[in-house]
């Protein structure tokens, strides 16, 4: 292991970096965006009301993407930018062209799939609560310590690692994780499973500050393997997870092998509102 260069201004680029995340977690569809995410299960064209949202759900059946909603004109339910009048299917988000939902000039939607091919209904306020409270996230400041250059190890076919989930009362779920990142740091041996997540590898991670100066929960690392075997950890990039901002999210925990048993001060650390308080 070895310390990766600093960046010439280092608090520069990591100012416009966190800028950038403000900007994104309070998008129409950013995570304080998040009003609901409701399942709907059952029979197929079994109807139920979403809060927040007019027209009636109904799953469809088995193997098929997606969801039906019933609603009349009145409702002004567009789906795909068609007003639905009657009933209309909305495909998920593991259909190859997923649906889009307008609900009024603030408020859209989308359908997304679990691994038992269950459907559910987001919701999305751009004018949400959370995002009129919004201030900050609070983060480190620049931490050259924490920028660590590992080995990137692939595994042939890929490894199952169980990954717990924030809402799931303990029980796992299978993520392939392509390969190892190891290192050593202060005569400690890591070695961290991250799963994909599109073209970068996400890292899902605790250390002894969570609860006290950081999110409860843990923090995510998105990192890049190199062409030469390395990956570089640069944990002043660390951010929140989705379910820092919103409770309609349920975030992967970190699993044993990635709990460090020191303290990363660096990245994200908060959600604050506007006084500087904790936003949840």
């Amino acid at each position: 292991m070895t310390d990766t260069q600093a960046p010439a201004d280092p608090d520069a680029v990591l100012a416009r970096y966190h800028s950038r995340r403000e900007q994104a977690v309070t998008a129409p569809q950013g995570n304080l965006a998040l009003v609901n995410t409701q399942w709907i299960t059952g029979e197929p064209d079994s109807e139920q009301p979403v809060w927040g949202v007019p027209g009636l759900w109904s799953p469809l059946p088995a193997g098929q993407s997606g969801l039906k909603v019933t609603a009349a004109a009145t409702d002004d339910i567009f789906v795909d930018e068609v007003l639905v009048d009657g009933s209309a299917i909305v495909r998920g988000k593991d259909d190859p062209n997923p649906g889009a939902i307008r609900f009024s000039d603030t408020v859209t939607g989308f359908v997304i799939a679990n691994e038992q091919g269950e459907y559910a209904l987001r919701v999305w306020d751009a004018q949400s609560e959370d995002i009129q409270k919004f201030g900050s996230i609070d983060a480190f400041p620049f931490n050259p310590e924490w920028i660590i250059t590992a080995t990137f190890s692939p595994i042939e076919g890929g490894k199952t690692v169980g990954f717990e989930h924030l809402k799931d009362d303990g029980a796992t779920r299978d993520m392939v994780i392509p390969g190892e990142i190891t290192f050593t740091k202060d005569g400690v041996d890591y070695n961290l499973a991250a799963f994909k997540a599109g073209r970068a590898l996400q890292l899902v991670f605790s250390d002894t500050t969570n609860g006290e100066s950081t999110y409860s929960v843990g923090r995510f690392l998105f990192v890049v393997p190199n062409e030469d075997g390395t990956v570089t950890l640069d944990f002043n990039l660390a951010v929140l997870p989705p379910c820092a901002f919103s409770y309609n999210f349920n975030c992967p925990l970190p699993p044993a092998q990635n709990r460090f048993a020191v303290p990363i001060e660096a990245g994200e650390k908060n959600v604050l509102d506007k006084d500087g308080n904790l936003l949840h």
